[in-house]
């Protein structure tokens, strides 16, 4: 049975959501692991729009762009089960998993460096993991925003969740704007990004 049925070829003024992954709580505000936070915030200012309680234990507000309304939401759930909040968020705006975009750290891609990933598995990170169960399926698009894998394998726990250091701070604003830049493209080409009914792969 599947969860999300397929719509017709999107028009000028449909809907897309984009989902900033992070840790909730100060404590986690500056870590690695936030990033997709930190994306969808700066993404947040330069749409003028503010997070706010939108239910499905998210943070979120709408924008518009390219004639389309942007939704960016940030769960407030813990990485580990942000599934749950993103398969609300979907089906509270009557939305399917090709219509997503979800922004996150990735251990596999060096400091720096941003990649768009149109669909696939989890390839390790725990949110991915959460929502591809969430939603039956990893048929939506990435934005996977490099922080390297540190110096020492076997500590990735710990690793993902320290704070950046004092030279990659320095850099992480550039990063930050690469990967918003990288959203807004995706958000321009969007009809033509959605994922065919059934498609699997890169």
């Amino acid at each position: 049975m599947k969860l999300f049925k397929p719509r017709p070829r999107p028009e000028p003024g449909e809907i897309v959501l984009v989902i900033g992954l992070g840790n909730p709580g100060a404590d986690y505000e500056e870590t690695r692991h936030n990033v997709g936070f930190l994306v969808v915030d700066e993404m947040a200012a330069r749409l003028g729009v503010a997070f706010k309680d939108a239910g499905h234990c998210s943070l979120a507000d709408n924008g518009s762009l390219y004639d389309r309304r942007v939704i960016l939401a940030k769960p407030q759930t813990y990485m580990n089960r942000s599934g749950g909040a993103v398969r609300g968020l979907l089906k509270a705006h009557g939305l399917e998993p090709a219509d997503l975009l979800v922004v996150h750290d990735d251990l596999d891609i060096e400091f720096g460096k941003v990649r768009l990933k149109r669909t696939g598995g989890d390839g390790g990170q725990r949110g991915i993991r959460s929502i591809i169960a969430s939603l039956g399926g990893g048929d939506f698009s990435r934005i996977r925003v490099g922080i390297g894998r540190g110096t020492e394998r076997g500590n990735e726990a710990d690793y993902v969740l320290s704070p950046f250091t004092r030279h990659e701070r320095g850099e992480l604003n550039a990063v930050i704007d690469t990967a918003v830049d990288r959203i807004f493209e995706w958000i321009r080409i969007w009809d033509r990004n959605r994922i065919p009914e059934g498609r699997k792969g890169d």
